[in-house]
């Protein structure tokens, strides 16, 4: 049985559907690629990764088989590593419990690492035809507003109320058009600043719209302060190499490579930073020179302002007490260690820095 609110939407998604690498397939490991890489980045972002992805990792068996460390080579820049993390374990999970196939069932898809309720929705609607609604961020502002939820989106409630509401108006056998056309219609007209009203096909059946609340929907609560850190680095020089130490394989940037150092104390001088970090880290004493760069950086939740120093190492060797992994590499080898977005900034411009000191 169609409501007037599917029939609307479908016919607008058949006449506009946008054209997407991962789309009008059912191939079960790209859509769970694409969905992977899509959680928290723009699709314009994620299409050229996409395709280097499946032209480097065409089948999930080849993706098992992959070392972490090419993964996350291939993953860098595009953020959120523990995505590509979850996604490497997920699919060697696969390989040992499923014989290689992605499970159909939604249950089993949400037992893989990395693989919540929106994401486990989106692969077995999409790829397996289930009837099962998924729900994400574009979803719940879009629901929220076609049908003037007055409740928190994020809270038990709003969460219950949305997906009945999206239960409610799913066609069966349609569910992967029909939540398609959802996440088209939130990416690209009901959008979260200044919604396209004007242009949208759900304009007439609209409760927001009709009640004037578009701006008050969805209702979330209030956003808290960000905070900001400064961080020291040390670029320790020996004999033409650089200490890198690997982070640990979970939290923040797990498994990327970077220049050893730390957070700043409050009254502490950079370089004094530095100096304490590195022993405490690798039962290291360096001397700390000259400033290279001061580098920015916005995560999820907090922001970054991390200044990088030239320094000359100290005696014997240092220790991987909190790094899982070190290595003293060459600049052109650099290139080579997958690292988060402040790391490879400072680790070209030491290739620029070196490449001009050579011309």
């Amino acid at each position: 049985m169609w409501s007037e609110v599917s029939r609307r939407l479908l016919a607008w998604y058949g006449e506009t559907a946008r054209s997407l690498p991962w789309r009008g397939i059912h191939d079960a490991y790209s859509i769970w690629v694409s969905e992977i890489m899509l959680q928290q980045t723009r699709v314009e972002t994620v299409i050229p990764y996409f395709h280097r992805w499946m032209n480097r990792f065409p089948t999930l068996p080849s993706l098992a088989e992959a070392s972490q460390e090419d993964v996350l080579r291939l993953w860098e820049g595009l953020g959120y590593y523990s995505r590509a993390m979850n996604l490497h374990r997920a699919a060697r999970a696969v390989m040992a419990e499923h014989g290689g196939v992605i499970p159909a069932d939604v249950v089993a898809l949400r037992a893989l690492p990395g693989v919540g309720e929106y994401t486990a929705a989106a692969i077995a609607s999409i790829a397996f035809g289930a009837d099962l609604p998924a729900i994400d961020g574009n979803l719940r502002r879009v629901l929220s507003r076609v049908f003037d939820v007055s409740l928190p989106v994020r809270s038990p409630e709003g969460e219950r109320r949305l997906l009945e509401l999206a239960q409610e108006h799913l066609p069966a056998g349609l569910a992967g058009d029909y939540n398609q056309a959802w996440m088209d219609l939130g990416a690209t007209i009901c959008l979260p600043k200044k919604p396209a009203c004007l242009i949208c096909p759900l304009s007439e059946v609209c409760l927001a719209r009709q009640h004037g609340t578009q701006a008050d929907r969805p209702v979330l609560p209030p956003k808290k302060a960000v905070p900001h850190i400064t961080v020291a680095a040390a670029v320790i020089d020996r004999d033409g190499k650089v200490l890198l130490a690997r982070r640990p394989p979970n939290g923040l940037l797990g498994g990327l490579w970077e220049f050893p150092g730390g957070k700043q104390e409050p009254g502490e001088a950079l370089p004094d930073t530095l100096r304490r970090e590195i022993r405490e880290e690798l039962d290291y004493d360096i001397q700390v020179g000259s400033p290279i760069g001061v580098y920015q950086h916005a995560f999820t939740h907090f922001k970054v302002t991390l200044h990088a120093f030239d320094c000359r190492p100290g005696e014997g060797e240092p220790k991987a007490l909190e790094a899982s992994a070190l290595s003293w590499a060459a600049l052109q080898e650099l290139d080579g260690y997958p690292m988060g977005k402040i790391d490879r900034m400072i680790s070209r411009d030491l290739q620029a820095r070196a490449n001009g000191a050579g011309d």
